[in-house]
């Protein structure tokens, strides 16, 4: 198989990988019946949210793991940490086979946090180093497919685990243990080869692109309708896994090719080889130019940079605010008097598919326009909304919570796209496996202490309705913690405004 067929067999890969990737945004449509299982306070249930965050804290680990071990080593570690993770979890709760005490079952969860961290980092790296010109490209298109997950995952156990709340709950842990190690083990084989043997250009990146970002399109329309329609689970469910199959015409097109082009005669192939590799070699020098990274910086010399810190806040305040949110969906939605919280899952899960690949779409069809806005421009306008919806999630009705879940979704999908971006052009890409899970770390920080002011909130709600089994009802459950998160966006917004102001030369030589 030829480098350029790999390279495109690989990023199908990381679709498939991303799209079973994010275990923890099930964790919403679940979280209730987990309580109920644990009989334990909505403060014990955060901390539970709050250590699938957590694992993050270790995700550097995964960066320098990446940097001496094969990339499908990484891949298999993950999915082997989720697997130990979310199982035990099962055979635990469900199965009744052994008891453990909450702070296990913490530390399960925390396992499997950690997990995300080790598929993220070689999908990262293998999408930045095979497509080093259209990275933001490559990276926010297998992005987006992370944000499927909590569909995926809820047309499944709707289709096979849901007779009751009980059922569909140990459907979701068995799940999140048994899907991301089994679609490692199918993918680890296209990744064999080292990623920088892959990073050169191809005359058919735009093609190949251009119908990437048609399936990908269609496919979040599906998501999208098939989330707000009354559709059968095992519909939904078939036509998602399709969508999944058809960027495989991709590479089989390029093999095509190949095949077509090695009918020519030899004689031909001779007397156009030397100008091809002439060609070739000036296409590497100019996508070298291209690449737009202000500076390698090491991973241990990053507390020295001010935009590193400027950087974290942003991040902690921001993005992690988007996530500690989607954490809390199942409590918001239930406090509301709204009954289906996996649909919201789903709802979220669809909108932030479209977020993570917007920026993509704008990078890619705008690169070359001087209206095209730099990553913190970017990061500063998302987080405006983000501020909006928040207050719109102050009205009370339903309309509101749908419409706000969704904006948040788009948000919070944009954001982390931009990030993966911004870390690449602030710190360079040669430690980027490390450089962006510390950045990352910033998520259980925020996830501990945003979260845990929600659980007080939430608790002093149910003592006001006087309450002994500590639910909350009514708007006032989150309506200070709602507008407390609003403000945090507004911080994180002058933290974008501060970090384009540094750098806004080096954003307009980008340009």
């Amino acid at each position: 198989m030829s480098p350029n067929v790999l390279r495109w067999f690989s990023l199908v890969a990381l679709l498939w990988l991303q799209s079973i990737n994010g275990t923890n945004l099930s964790f919403p449509a679940y979280s209730s019946q987990l309580k109920k299982f644990l009989s334990i306070s909505q403060f014990k249930l955060n901390y539970l949210s709050f250590a699938s965050d957590a694992g993050k804290v270790l995700g550097f680990i995964s960066g320098i793991a990446a940097i001496h071990l094969p990339l499908p080593l990484v891949l298999l570690a993950g999915g082997s940490l989720g697997f130990a993770g979310y199982g035990l979890q099962y055979l635990c709760i469900v199965k009744k086979m052994f008891t453990l005490s909450f702070y296990q079952i913490w530390g399960l969860s925390f396992l499997a946090g950690n997990s995300i961290c080790w598929i993220n980092t070689a999908c990262f790296i293998v999408a930045i180093n095979s497509f080093p010109v259209n990275r933001q490209v490559a990276v926010g298109i297998t992005a987006s497919y992370q944000a499927l997950s909590g569909k995926i995952y809820t047309d499944i156990v709707h289709t096979f685990f849901y007779s009751s709340q009980r059922e569909a709950a140990s459907g979701y842990l068995l799940l999140c243990s048994l899907v991301p190690l089994a679609c490692c083990l199918v993918t680890a084989p296209m990744l064999m080869r080292e990623a920088k043997a892959m990073s050169f250009s191809s005359r058919d990146v735009n093609v190949g692109f251009i119908f990437l970002f048609v399936v990908t399109i269609a496919t979040g329309i599906y998501s999208v309708a098939t989330s707000l329609l009354s559709v059968p689970a095992v519909l939904a469910l078939v036509g998602i896994v399709l969508f999944l199959l058809a960027p495989l015409a991709i590479p089989s097109g390029v093999r095509l090719e190949e095949l077509m082009s090695s009918t020519r005669s030899q004689q031909k192939v001779y007397n156009l080889e030397a100008p091809i590799e002439e060609d070739q070699k000036k296409e590497e020098v100019d996508e070298k130019a291209i690449v737009g990274v202000r500076e390698e910086v090491e991973w241990t010399k990053l507390w020295k940079r001010l935009d590193f810190w400027i950087y974290f806040g942003l991040y902690l305040f921001g993005p992690t605010v988007g996530i500690v949110f989607m954490n809390n969906l199942g409590q918001i939605s239930e406090s509301r008097g709204c009954a289906a919280t996996s649909s919201m899952v789903a709802l979220s899960s669809s909108f932030g598919f479209f977020g993570r690949l917007l920026p993509s779409l704008l990078d890619y069809f705008l690169s070359r326009n001087r209206y095209m806005p730099s990553s913190p421009v970017s990061m500063a306008v998302s987080l405006v909304a983000m501020v909006a919806s928040f207050l719109l999630l102050l009205i009370d009705s339903d309309i509101a919570l749908y419409v706000s879940t969704g904006m948040i979704g788009v948000v919070s999908g944009a954001l982390t796209s931009l990030s993966v971006t911004m870390t690449a052009e602030l710190f360079g890409t040669k430690h980027f496996g490390v450089n962006h899970n510390i950045v990352v770390g910033s998520i259980p920080i925020g996830s501990f202490a945003f979260g845990l002011f929600a659980a007080k909130v939430y608790r002093d709600g149910a003592s006001l309705d006087g309450r002994f089994d500590g639910k909350c009802f009514g708007m006032y459950c989150f309506q200070t913690t709602l507008i407390f998160w609003g403000m945090l966006c507004s911080v994180a917004t002058v933290l974008a405004t501060v970090l384009y102001l540094r750098n806004r030369k080096f954003y307009s030589q980008m340009r």
